[in-house]
């Protein structure tokens, strides 16, 4: 992300941002009261309203990364890369079926972590234990991605000023510092600044692409028709595959995300997070189908770059726009500085989560089962800390082997899926197929990935995992299925009666 922009501006937008995530993190955690309980710490007390909601969602959904990397893609791949927007969508179609039940499960039984309602739904350590390395993992994954990234997008940010280990390591501690003092809270209004200012962004990035250009979007895309016409063509038969593929990949895998899954225990009311999800259905095509115009934009004014120089596509872009005009300049400068905290912004909701699975699914449950909840919140924090050296550590010095095995993410985490995505509304579901089928599709993902067959016929390896993995879930479960005794403790445990527990609130409109 090469920029032009002065060292010193770049500085000035980044001391700023600290500053306010600093003040906005001791704000958040004023009292005790927010440092010793689970649910205040790590679920922001279950109060959270529509606005910090909707914005600590899409924060969840999109990052920086989103921006710097999906546009590079658009302009290699051409308009094929239009799947971006469908499997940025499904993932609220797939929120919108297990997140209202399990909002609602989750307020009755006290929910703090994902694995708590794979613990009260199936009643078994292996699944339970499973489940959870899978998504430690996948979140270590995460993590690790955005610590790379933020040192790349400060330095770029700052023309250098700022070097990449300086870069990585300051903000770092600025993210552990407000996320230590104010938990879920600080993390949910941090994200409210950080999804305004790249929505912002975005639009302007747009808008000065289009200047540019000279507004005239039709003649672009008939030029383009002329000089590349293999990126605007129909993809062939593999690519409409891996297309499909990646939909049901990214679809079923993000929401398991426990980032995710604790942001609808997280929610004030059923309502709340109802039409905060309503919300977020636009902002596929805002966030993401903007990005995509951006990069079909850019095939016209940068033509012919290689795969390297794409990769700097969108500095390149800012640069350009920022030469505009004054306004432009300090829009870009904003922009780029929005880019580095929704960076940080997913980092600390995935630390924020991992944090959570350690202190109460494996210190609480396995290590100290008499732990108070102010010990196990330190305990976790602690965990965050110990957690980040270790990735830094990776980031800097990234053994070959260790690496490829941290690429796997979504392959390995949609092997949940089933285990809530069934399990919330299938009593016969048992636990011992529930374990194989995870155990099966996670090991075919992993293989596949590991031997350098990411796909078979476009296909995914997760997709193709979780595909093996429901026939054994649904197989397994026909020919042997929980016994009587477990099906009536599994409809006790997941059906919904509205008037015991269910918001009433939600039943409004």
């Amino acid at each position: 992300m090469k920029l032009t922009f002065s060292g010193t501006d770049g500085i000035i937008i980044l001391c700023a941002y600290a500053v306010i995530t600093l003040l906005i993190g001791w704000w958040a955690g004023r009292g005790e009261k927010v440092s010793n309980t689970l649910g205040d710490y790590y679920l922001a007390g279950k109060n959270l309203g529509l606005i910090a909601l909707f914005f600590t969602l899409y924060a969840t959904q999109y990052s920086g990364n989103n921006v710097v990397g999906y546009a590079p893609t658009a302009y290699r791949e051409g308009f094929s890369w239009l799947q971006s927007i469908p499997f940025m969508t499904i993932i609220i179609g797939m929120y919108l079926l297990i997140a209202p039940r399990l909002y609602v499960l989750s307020k009755r039984f006290q929910f703090i972590t994902p694995a708590d309602w794979i613990t009260h739904r199936f009643r078994s350590k292996s699944v339970t234990l499973l489940a959870v390395a899978l998504m430690l993992w996948a979140l270590c994954n995460y993590l690790l991605e955005q610590l790379v990234a933020i040192g790349h997008a400060v330095a770029g940010l700052t023309g250098g000023a700022i070097p990449y280990e300086y870069a990585v390591i300051g903000f770092i501690l600025v993210m552990l510092a407000y996320e230590w003092m104010g938990g879920m809270k600080a993390v949910a209004y941090t994200d409210v600044l950080q999804g305004l200012s790249l929505l912002v962004g975005i639009v302007i990035l747009l808008i000065g692409a289009l200047t540019l250009t000279g507004g005239n979007f039709a003649e672009m895309t008939q030029d383009l028709a002329n000089s590349v016409p293999e990126k605007i063509g129909v993809p062939d038969t593999i690519t409409s595959i891996n297309w499909l593929s990646m939909i049901v990949l990214i679809g079923f895998g993000a929401i398991i995300y426990p980032h995710a899954i604790q942001r609808i225990y997280s929610s004030k009311s059923e309502r709340t997070l109802k039409r905060s999800l309503a919300r977020m259905a636009w902002m596929p095509p805002v966030t993401t189908g903007f990005v995509f115009i951006v990069g079909i934009i850019c095939l016209s004014l940068y033509p012919n770059l290689d795969v390297a120089q794409s990769e700097q596509l969108i500095g390149i872009l800012a640069n350009d726009v920022a030469a505009l005009n004054s306004v432009y300049y300090w829009a870009m400068v904003i922009f780029f500085g929005a880019i580095v905290s929704a960076i940080i912004s997913t980092a600390d909701s995935a630390l924020l989560s991992f944090s959570s699975i350690v202190s109460k699914d494996i210190y609480g449950e396995y290590i100290n089962r008499k732990a108070t909840e102010a010990q196990k919140v330190k305990v976790g924090k602690v965990a965050g800390v110990i957690a980040v050296a270790l990735l830094l550590w990776i980031a800097w010095n990234p053994p070959g082997t260790l690496y490829q095995i941290f690429v796997l993410k979504f392959e390995l985490l949609v092997q949940v899926f089933p285990a809530f995505g069934l399990g919330l509304y299938w009593k016969k579901l048992a636990a011992k197929p529930v374990f194989i089928g995870m155990l099966a599709g996670a090991l075919l993902a992993g293989l596949m990935t590991l031997t350098g067959n990411n796909t078979f016929y476009g296909i995914h390896g997760g997709v193709l995992g979780l595909a093996l993995n429901v026939s054994i879930c649904v197989i397994g479960s026909l020919i042997a299925p929980a016994s009587h005794e477990e099906q009536e403790k599994a409809i006790a445990r997941t059906e919904l009666k509205v008037a015991d527990f269910r918001d009433k609130k939600a039943t409004v409109g």
